[in-house]
């Protein structure tokens, strides 16, 4: 188990995805931020999960949020980047498909109704969990102790 967890934290001194990650790691935490304090945005995100039939639309209401946020401080911080990277992979797959379902502009009131973001984050993600959390990351620091 040991061995698998090195391997998952292994990076590089790599400037490019350290930029990446904690870009990645902004937008996820503010997003997941502004959906719990921002009233405009919690009402459009609920409007989302029901327009696409999104099931268990109380529960996640909630956890989308905490998760975005949880997931957006292991990226800034460069903490287990490759599992942040996944889970990020995870929910713009399910924001994509949320694009491409509901189209009511009124929805995506920060966010063109394409699913330009989900796509990019979906890309700079891949780059993420293909080379680790590189500069600036705990991993980093866990992996120069090897």
């Amino acid at each position: 188990m040991e061995h698998i967890l090195e391997k998952i934290r292994d990076t590089k001194q790599d400037k490019t995805a350290g930029v990446i990650r904690i870009m990645i790691g902004i937008i996820i935490l503010s997003t997941g931020v502004m959906k719990l304090l921002v009233p405009m945005l919690w009402n459009a995100w609920s409007g989302q999960l029901s327009a696409a039939h999104i099931p268990f639309h109380s529960f996640n209401l909630w956890f989308v949020p905490f998760a975005e946020i949880i997931t957006g401080l292991l990226l800034i911080s460069g903490f287990f980047s490759r599992l942040g990277s996944l889970v990020l992979f995870f929910m713009m797959t399910v924001a994509t498909y949320v694009h491409l379902t509901v189209h009511d502009s009124s929805l995506f009131p920060l966010q063109p109704e394409a699913p330009v973001i989900p796509l990019a984050l979906i890309a700079a993600g891949a780059y993420v969990f293909w080379h680790g959390g590189g500069a600036w990351s705990t991993d980093l620091k866990s992996t120069r102790k090897l």
